[in-house]
């Protein structure tokens, strides 16, 4: 089912004020740093808190409205909640757990059992109906999770962080698995998580907060080519410069120039930069980049099989490359080099 709301809360210095809403079937992914917002949004629409103002609709059914003081509690909305511990019940077996919702609402023993028997069945989970939580593994209560807040067939489903719990080992596996299970639902789902990389893979459509505010909207490829704000580009690993465009070139608001190769761009300007288009090289290249400019080694790090390569100079941005591009241009912290890039390469909008 679809939903809407606009909340505003005000809790000491921060202030959430944002219009969110979702179509059937859609998967939301909520992206923003610490502070900013995210699981406040989440109680929100869940019932657990209260905005000081504002309203929450999910299907048809009005189930917040700060104007008429109308408030339903989280039990009497059609929400399911995936917390980031997931929260299972440790005194209780895998199925009394999802089996806890429909006899919250009235269901019968048996009816409950069999509800949470068929979740757990569709999740591939059946095999642990007897266990305890503190005898499965992380991926395994997570599934466990999600069936106990599918089983109430929720409008709106909501994962907070749903695969922070889990090893690098496990996480790849049980994303590709919730990617599967989501796909086939009629729930709208907001999915609360700091990776791009869950955001990417799991997400139809992705909202950045930033300081209580929707900063940035987009489909996933957008978010990740054309990133708005600092701490999107950061999170996607994108370079981004500032700077005022005119007759195909850019001056960069912190220093240099780039030849962008776009003519119509004019006025402030984003340029976003991928770091694989970064070419380094030990001495000034002859070849068909327009732009070459001296720079200055500052970091080298290993995220995972490449290399990203701080590099100070205007601009300074980061380029990746591979171990043995390292080793052959001799690059360390300091060493003086030169990068360049083709204008070809540049994405340039609208600041």
């Amino acid at each position: 089912m679809s939903f809407s709301a606009h909340l505003e809360l005000a809790r000491d210095t921060f202030v959430l004020a944002l219009d969110i809403e979702g179509a059937d079937g859609e998967v939301i992914g909520l992206l923003g740093p610490n502070g900013s917002g995210k699981s406040t949004t989440l109680r929100c629409l869940a019932g657990l808190d209260s905005p000081s103002m504002g309203h929450v609709t999910i299907g048809d059914t009005v189930v917040e409205d700060r104007a008429t003081g109308l408030h339903a509690p989280a039990e009497k909305r059609s929400v399911g909640f995936v917390f980031q511990d997931y929260l299972l019940f440790p005194h209780m077996t895998v199925l009394d757990n999802v089996a806890f919702g429909p006899r919250a609402r009235g269901a019968s023993r048996r009816d409950a059992a069999g509800l949470a028997t068929l979740w757990l069945e569709r999740l591939g989970v059946a095999d642990l109906a007897t266990r305890k939580p503190r005898q499965i593994s992380g991926g395994q209560a997570q599934r466990v999770a999600l069936a106990r807040a599918l089983v109430t067939d929720p409008d709106l489903l909501l994962l907070d962080e749903p695969l922070a719990a889990l090893d690098a080992a496990s996480r790849a596996g049980v994303r590709s698995a919730l990617r599967e299970h989501l796909s086939g639902l009629r729930s709208t789902v907001i999915l609360v998580t700091h990776d791009p990389i869950d955001a990417m893979v799991l997400a139809d459509r992705v909202v950045v907060l930033e300081d209580g505010r929707v900063v940035q909207s987009g489909t996933p490829a957008l978010i990740a080519r054309r990133p708005a704000t600092d701490y999107v580009a950061r999170l996607v690993g994108v370079n981004l410069l500032r700077g005022q465009a005119h007759d195909g070139t850019v001056d960069l608001d912190d220093g240099g120039q780039l030849f962008v190769g776009d003519r119509q761009a004019s006025g402030p300007v984003v340029v976003a930069v991928r770091p694989e288009a970064v070419s380094v090289h030990v001495q000034r290249p002859q070849g068909s980049a327009r732009n070459v400019w001296h720079v200055r080694v500052r970091t080298l790090e290993t995220p995972g099989d490449l290399v990203r390569v701080e590099l100070a100079g205007m601009p300074s941005l980061a380029a990746i490359v591979t171990p043995a591009a390292v080793a052959d241009l001799g690059l360390r912290e300091g060493a003086e080099v030169w990068a360049s890039l083709k204008a070809t390469d540049l994405d340039v909008y609208p600041a």
